[in-house]
């Protein structure tokens, strides 16, 4: 009986995880079916933050062997899938890349099951970034605003820049029941969720801001 090898991510959306792992895997030449993605739960200190970055000539998770042969439209899909709720996209997408690199005729083939299951997942996460920014509405506090919001995946992170330029004249923060973001004026700063019991009435103001300073009360010095 074959002992699967773990992959550890930091997160759910660890996507330079993801490319470090599957590096190494490639390199050990293991194959998907003997992969088991574990995923772990983010440090929340203070966090400067950015957009996902763009795909580079040569990703950091993928040989250099093998970076001639993946196309630049993969590493974009990666971006989009690694935000997926499902938890077997990880699994999903090492699977193309491994198939990428041994069925190198795989990109030109739309019809692929693995594929066409990778573009839906893509779809639904851009779906749910641009749900989030048509439907999400601020209430002013007197000193900041504030929003709740859930979103079907993980696009907290990856929707956050997009209010930082938008919103950036004012704090704001925006909770959701997997994590919660707040522009303090000055920098984005990400914390754990909140869940929606806890969300506070529309005109309780002291609730919000005792939300505010619970979820983003700083980690204590080491």
């Amino acid at each position: 009986m074959k002992i699967a090898t773990q992959a550890h991510l930091a997160g759910e959306t660890d996507l330079a995880g993801f490319r470090a792992e599957s590096r190494e895997l490639l390199a050990q030449q293991v194959h998907p079916d003997n992969v088991q993605w574990q995923m772990g739960r983010p440090a929340f200190a203070e966090l400067f933050t950015a957009p996902l970055p763009a795909a580079a000539s040569r990703p950091k998770g993928v040989p250099r062997a093998a970076s001639a042969i993946v196309p630049a439209s993969f590493l974009r899909l990666c971006e989009s899938v690694v935000l997926h709720r499902d938890p077997e996209r990880f699994g999903l997408l090492y699977r193309l890349l491994w198939r990428l690199v041994h069925e190198p005729d795989l990109r030109n083939d739309p019809a692929d099951p693995d594929m066409m299951r990778a573009q839906h997942m893509a779809h639904a996460v851009r779906r749910d970034i641009h749900k989030m920014k048509t439907y999400l509405r601020f209430q002013p506090l007197d000193q900041a605003q504030v929003a709740y919001y859930e979103p079907s995946h993980h696009v907290l992170e990856a929707v956050a820049p997009w209010f930082l330029r938008r919103y950036h004249e004012q704090p704001w923060a925006i909770f959701t029941p997997e994590r919660s973001v707040r522009f303090d004026g000055q920098k984005l700063l990400f914390a754990p969720g909140m869940a929606r019991e806890r969300v506070p009435k529309e005109a309780d103001s002291a609730g919000w801001l005792t939300c505010l300073q619970d979820v983003f009360r700083p980690a204590p010095a080491a």
